[in-house]
């Protein structure tokens, strides 16, 4: 039987709110995002940078509502920037047609050499799983050409510090980095691996296919090789050992440190 896509997206909604529909469904991954317009600014390309901040399940291309971060801000040429006061609420449509709580910012592009944007959002409390959910989140961004700052460790609680350059990476490249939690390498740590599919043009061929999972080394280090162009966001979870309250009982924290890169194809002339 053919269903409606009204039908198929009422579906899914209650698939995402309920966690099961007959059997048990299996659970989404949160994703923080933040997603600038352009990874490599080059002289005479604009130097303005829109960036748009999300809190998302980005394969499947469903929303959740994002409360005001508590930072937000970007790392240049030694310096760290506040750019909280920047934020702008935006809206963000997902795929499922529903509009979610999310933010923009623009960044005038003033010196060349790495920027590294981060942001640490508001806790989520996250009823399905009885814990709250913060992620420390950041993307890179070079301009100018020069190379230098992209594995700079920005100190934040929980970071992901790259082994690979994470910028002019082609499909298929091996992106290396090292997870931290309170600026130390976690050992064995959960890596979720998803592309971002905000056109749905992929689709999975099942469950497992949806969030790849790795984990860490004894030394904190994973690998993934991005299979498609596009932007990739990794996300290492772990517990803080915090609690915080909800509605009068302490609940645990769930902790992770997000990056977000973008992979090229390789295209002949």
């Amino acid at each position: 039987m053919k269903h409606k896509p009204w039908f198929n997206r009422l579906l899914t909604r209650v698939v995402m709110m309920t966690g099961m529909v007959g059997a048990a469904a299996p659970a989404f991954a949160h994703f923080q995002m933040i997603i600038p317009s352009d990874e490599i600014v080059s002289a005479g390309e604009s130097r303005t940078l829109n960036l748009d901040l999300m809190f998302t399940h980005p394969f499947e291309g469903m929303g959740l509502d994002m409360k005001p971060p508590a930072r937000f801000g970007v790392w240049v040429a030694g310096r760290e920037l506040d750019l909280l006061s920047t934020l702008q609420p935006s809206r963000y449509q997902d795929r499922v047609g529903d509009n979610y709580s999310a933010y923009q910012a623009s960044y005038k592009i003033r010196k060349p050499g790495d920027h590294l944007f981060f942001v640490e959002p508001s806790p989520y409390w996250e009823g399905a799983e009885d814990r709250f959910i913060i992620h420390y989140t950041k993307t890179v961004v070079n301009a100018f050409g020069m190379e230098e700052g992209w594995d700079h460790e920005l100190g934040l609680k929980a970071e992901i510090v790259p082994l690979t350059r994470p910028y002019g990476l082609w499909t298929n490249n091996l992106f290396r980095g090292v997870v931290k939690l309170n600026g130390q390498p976690v050992p064995f740590a959960r890596v979720e691996v998803e592309y971002f599919n905000d056109k749905g043009e992929v689709t999975a061929p099942a469950d497992p296919f949806i969030t790849q999972i790795v984990k860490t080394d004894a030394n904190g280090v994973f690998s993934y090789a991005m299979p498609k162009a596009g932007w990739w966001g990794m996300a290492a979870l772990m517990e803080s050992g915090e609690t915080m309250d909800h509605e009068g009982k302490a609940y645990p924290v769930e902790l992770g440190a997000v990056l977000w890169i973008k992979t090229h194809d390789i295209e002949d002339k």
